[in-house]
């Protein structure tokens, strides 16, 4: 079965693209007479399929649509969860396989030789009555594009921002409108899929935090890179991949946490990076109100550090991402400018203690007024949102050209913010890590970089144990094995 893309025209030398509605979509699978399969949804109304009866020419598309809505009854249709939760993913994925077995079992293939299957599913928590929960779930499509070819699967977390449940489920049914639709025609492009789940919807109507893709169709997609399309696109202000190199729900591992955020360009990781990670998780796990089997360490990625030239170099981020992983840590890519606001991300997950560990420089551009001057309340609302909760900065000294050691006791804020950097130093939120090896303060990520790209040598010993292999083996951040030959001759 060929499916073609017939939303693109050509005027001229132009290439005009046009964004059907959510009606058109629904009759463009409906009017495919090899499209066939069911729609189980859960918690919000049997949302999406209603598009696909009001399109018309549903009769052969549609095997089934059902709502599996008592728990009891569901449990007994999918099976209990070990966690007796119903919003998770792997609720959806027992969805998705459970139709698509029923399917097949079903209808015969010799009868039906050219029929592509699909199961869409949904299972959705919407807003509370008391408008405090603002409501999340798990939507996904497992599907053919050819009738004996493997199934594909697209799965993606969703967090409602609207704050009423009618809304919210017309957004969903919208939402799984624009997946469908896009697992058909537009999986040969997953990046221009992935906006196109925003079509006649708004950023500010729903977040999609978590996007995984697999199957024969997207054998070649990373879904690192995908995640870091949402980041980009504005469709979530995080993503998080775990030390395998998996993407991971933001919220499944921040809940309840006690966090220690480490921020960095980390390009590459140096043993200053890790004696930093090391120290302050020493420190960080004998604070009050830090528990050792809930303190969690993330390694933090601006978006803006990801830029090269105005654009995002994505071979830069695979780079930087695969090395952290492989030291076993756990990574977020965020669009956070400001430290407070990666504390107020955090802070929607967890009540609990939270640290930051920073270089001293990082610190004194945290007391510069420029970065606050689209706050109506300046520095002072900034730090009201940074420190309100019980943070805590643990700060690892630098060397000046002077060779001096910069601590918390001696560095230099800007004469005005003086007295605010007492208070905060005063009320113990700012502490040294003292117990550092000296000999890494000369160390510098930009000079690792430059001998790395340049081929000299003498930058391995700078950098965490097995770190260099995987550059040089992989030949990451503009290593070639033949400029260090050239040199060395």
């Amino acid at each position: 079965m060929k499916l073609k893309d017939s939303d693109i025209t050509l005027k001229g030398d132009k290439i005009i693209e046009h964004v059907p509605s959510i009606k058109d979509k629904a009759l463009r699978i409906n009017l495919n007479e090899n499209i066939y399969g069911t729609f189980a949804e859960i918690g919000a109304g049997q949302e999406t399929v209603r598009h696909f009866f009001r399109a018309g020419g549903s009769s052969g598309t549609i095997a089934k649509a059902m709502s599996a809505y008592d728990k009891d009854f569901s449990d007994a249709i999918y099976g209990a969860e070990d966690d007796g939760r119903y919003v998770t993913e792997s609720r959806l994925k027992k969805m998705l396989a459970h139709e698509v077995r029923l399917t097949e079992n079903r209808l015969k293939r010799d009868k039906h030789p050219n029929k592509v299957f699909f199961s869409y599913a949904n299972t959705v928590a919407t807003i509370d009555f008391a408008k405090q929960f603002k409501g999340h779930g798990w939507v996904g499509i497992k599907y053919q594009v050819e009738p004996e070819e493997d199934y594909n699967e697209i799965t993606l977390h969703i967090r409602f921002k609207e704050t009423d449940a009618r809304l919210q489920q017309e957004t969903l049914g919208i939402l799984g409108v624009n997946l469908i639709y896009g697992a058909y025609y537009k999986y040969n492009d997953p990046k221009k899929l992935l906006r196109y789940l925003y079509d006649h919807l708004d950023k500010d109507q729903l977040e999609i935090d978590t996007i995984n893709f697999s199957g024969p169709r997207f054998a070649n997609v990373d879904n690192r890179l995908m995640s870091l399309q949402l980041v980009k696109n504005g469709m979530t202000d995080a993503v998080m991949f775990g030390p395998d190199g998996h993407n991971i729900l933001p919220a499944a591992i921040l809940y309840k946490k006690n966090i220690l955020a480490l921020r960095g360009s980390f390009r590459p990781v140096t043993k200053v990076n890790m004696d930093m990670y090391e120290q302050s998780y020493k420190m960080f796990i004998e604070e009050n109100k830090v528990e050792k089997d809930k303190a969690l360490v993330v390694f933090e990625i601006t978006l803006s550090n990801l830029r090269s030239e105005g654009e995002i170099d994505e071979r830069d981020f695979m780079d930087r991402a695969e090395l952290l992983c492989s030291l076993g840590q756990t990574v977020m890519i965020s669009n956070f400018q400001e430290y407070y606001k990666v504390v107020e991300y955090f802070s929607s997950y967890t009540k609990a203690r939270m640290g930051l560990a920073m270089g001293v420089n990082n610190l004194v551009d945290i007391f510069d007024e420029k970065y606050y001057r689209h706050l109506s309340g300046g520095i002072l609302e900034a730090f009201g949102k940074l420190f309100y909760r019980d943070l805590k900065v643990f700060l690892y000294p630098m060397k000046d050209e002077e060779g001096e050691i910069i601590t918390s006791e001696n560095l230099m804020v800007h004469p005005r913010m003086k007295e605010l950097y007492k208070f905060f130093k005063f009320n113990g939120k700012v502490i040294d890590i003292a117990d550092i090896d000296a000999s890494y303060l000369d160390i510098f990520s930009r000079e690792v970089l430059k001998m790395i790209s340049k081929g000299q040598s003498g930058w391995e010993d700078m950098l965490p144990p097995g770190v260099a292999e995987i550059i040089k083996k992989n030949q990451l951040f503009g290593y070639d094995p033949k400029t260090l030959v050239a040199e060395q001759n």
